[in-house]
């Protein structure tokens, strides 16, 4: 079976593309099918059309990484009815195509807490790129984490409106610093890279998402919200080939296996840690909601 799993921006970003490039090279050495890479795609609706189309004529099935397939995708199932599709961190579901949801609000809720516990100014921030899906329940993640820990530790919460630019990156973190957050959680792609330089030049500190940044940059990150994208894409792939169609979106998280975790640096005390513990076993067991949803203020430049 051909599938492609395609791509907006840069596969080798850092963040939940290259965790999923992962998923996908794992699929590849497992022989599971004859997989495709389709990458650089820019963030717009048109072009993601465009490359959509070029690209499923010539497979029998694609897998579309990221909550910017939500429009497109569904679209293209309905046009190419004998053809499989999934979305992974996707919210769209038919009778061609799957969505499949790594929950890294479950390791955002945790962060927010962890956070909270650990802000010396009493403000923390976040920042994310673009308004999808994931990093929207990701914010309302982190802040109702916050808010669950200590209610009176302020959050400044932003999207800068991109993944990839560390300039722009760069200058919402310091500004995000100049206001008091002394942690900031981000959840960004290439452009973390800015936000990085940002903490090292104000004397913030930072959590990091998807991957192991406390592992990269310890004296930067006190932790890291990590989520298996790879893992989703590899269910998605399997199923495909397996001929399987879930009707409702797949979420795996917490409840669910190792899918996701909070990864924390040496300087976490063991306290803090049995606390964070303590929450990820609520959340696995039911007795933690996680929200998705926020509606309260935003910080802008």
């Amino acid at each position: 079976m051909k599938i492609a799993v395609f791509f907006v921006g840069e596969v080798r970003d850092a963040g939940f593309n290259a965790s999923a490039l992962a998923g996908a090279e794992a699929a590849t050495a497992e022989a599971l099918a004859d997989i495709s890479i389709v990458s650089g795609v820019l963030y717009d609706q048109d072009e993601i059309r465009e490359r959509l189309a070029e690209v499923v004529p010539e497979v029998d099935g694609l897998v579309f990484i990221g909550g910017q397939g939500n429009i497109a995708t569904l679209e293209v199932a309905d046009q190419y009815p004998d053809k499989k599709f999934a979305i992974v961190q996707g919210e769209r579901t038919g009778s061609n195509l799957a969505s499949y949801d790594v929950r890294q609000e479950d390791s955002a809720f945790l962060a927010g807490a962890l956070a909270a516990r650990m802000t010396k100014t009493g403000t923390v921030g976040h920042l994310s790129g673009h308004r999808v899906p994931p990093g929207l329940k990701g914010r309302a993640a982190f802040v109702a984490g916050v808010r669950h820990a200590d209610p009176d530790v302020q959050t400044l919460t932003g999207f800068c409106g991109t993944q990839d630019d560390s300039a722009i990156t760069k200058a919402w973190t310091e500004a995000e610093i100049a206001a008091g957050a002394d942690i900031v959680f981000t959840m960004l792609n290439d452009a973390r890279s800015g936000a990085i330089e940002a903490c090292r030049n104000g004397g913030g500190r930072q959590i990091g998402n998807a991957l192991d940044w406390v592992d990269v940059d310890p004296e930067v990150f006190i932790a890291s919200a990590m989520a298996r994208i790879d893992l989703g894409v590899k269910a998605a792939i399997a199923d495909m080939v397996a001929g399987v169609t879930p009707d409702e979106i797949v979420e795996l998280g917490l409840a669910d296996g190792d899918f996701v975790t909070l990864s924390m640096g040496a300087e976490v005390s063991e306290a803090a840690r049995e606390y964070i513990a303590s929450l990820a076993e609520g959340i696995r067991r039911g007795t933690i909601a996680v929200p998705n949803v926020y509606d309260g203020p935003e910080f802008e430049l």
